[in-house]
């Protein structure tokens, strides 16, 4: 006759449960890391091509240039990828275990805005390096 009736102990084993999409959630979160950590290995092997193609084309300037500039700044912006990445992945984690996660737009726009700076760089040294543009542009 008592089974009948709930008892309040099992009332608050209910509220606690978790979200039953928690091991989704944890395993796309570990995807989202991974993607961030192939970004950042792209980011920094492209500034060591940058900074290696100076080998294969010699400047028609003797003096150092800026392209070791650009290399290092992707390899830093490389670096920067992997320790946010790691502590965003640890802080999502934390908010999935505690049920509240929220998705912010902070890092999304500020990696982005990195790119396209990044990038614009990219784009003003191969069009500024006198010599440079000319050879990608038409055969010798």
């Amino acid at each position: 006759m008592l089974s009948r009736f709930k008892s309040p102990k099992a009332d608050t084993q209910k509220t606690k449960r978790h979200n039953p999409s928690r091991v989704r959630d944890h395993l796309a979160n570990e995807r989202t890391y991974l993607a961030w950590m192939r970004t950042a290995i792209a980011l920094m092997g492209f500034g060591v091509v940058i900074v290696r193609l100076r080998a294969f084309h010699p400047p028609l300037l003797p003096t150092p240039g800026n392209g070791w500039k650009l290399g290092l700044l992707f390899s830093v912006v490389g670096l920067l990828t992997v320790l946010m990445s790691t502590k965003h992945y640890f802080a999502v984690r934390h908010d999935i275990d505690y049920d509240t996660y929220e998705p912010t737009d902070r890092w999304v726009l500020l990696f982005s805005l990195a790119i396209v700076l990044l990038g614009m760089g990219v784009i003003y040294f191969i069009f500024s390096v006198p010599g440079t543009a000319a050879s990608f542009m038409s055969p010798e």
